[in-house]
């Protein structure tokens, strides 16, 4: 992994690279095999979209040379209503209560999506990415919070490695969810 640089991304084509990425890793483009062993992504994103959230709050990518092996989405809240895969998240939080305090109470934000590349899984670029959200975040926010498919276990035990724990779980129209945070105060 030493050739692995955790940045910012720097350029559009950064940001295109990241949805070329998202577009590979799509359930209907991987077989049933691979989605049980490696994983998927739901939510697609729009080069506008992506644009927009970077400028409001930097994305986090892992790089090889100039190719982008990984990225880590930071979703503010003010970005709810755009992705409306994401709402019924979001409605959740807001009516939840975490180490008895109710959760908008805390700063946070959404961790909007994190995939790694092929190839280059188990080889701590997961974590790279995280500890490079902590170190640009944890001043201005409490916690980094998502929500995984629970038909994605390989996802939902890479987070616990990280540090999140599961804070509630519910089913919307489109599948059952584990709402996870890492707290970092």
């Amino acid at each position: 992994m030493n050739s692995i640089v955790f940045s910012t991304p720097e350029s559009n084509g950064d940001l295109q690279q990241i949805l070329d990425l998202q577009e590979v890793n799509q359930p209907h483009n991987i077989t049933p095999e691979q989605l049980a062993k490696e994983g998927f992504v739901t939510v697609r994103h729009h080069l506008d979209l992506l644009r927009s959230m970077n400028d409001s709050a930097p994305q986090i990518i892992a790089k090889d040379g100039e190719k982008v092996v990984g990225y880590a989405l930071v979703m503010l809240q003010s970005f709810q209503d755009l992705i409306p895969v994401l709402k019924p998240m979001f409605v959740t939080l807001e009516t939840l209560t975490y180490r008895d305090r109710p959760m908008p109470s805390y700063q946070y934000y959404a961790m909007g999506q994190i995939c790694v590349a092929e190839g280059y899984r188990g080889m701590g670029i997961f974590d790279g990415m995280y500890q490079k959200h902590k170190a640009l975040y944890a001043n201005q926010f409490d916690l980094c919070v998502t929500e995984i498919a629970s038909r994605n276990p390989r996802s939902l035990r890479a987070h616990q490695r990280v540090g999140f724990q599961t804070i509630h779980t519910f089913t919307d129209a489109t599948d059952t969810w584990d709402i996870v945070a890492w707290d970092w105060k």
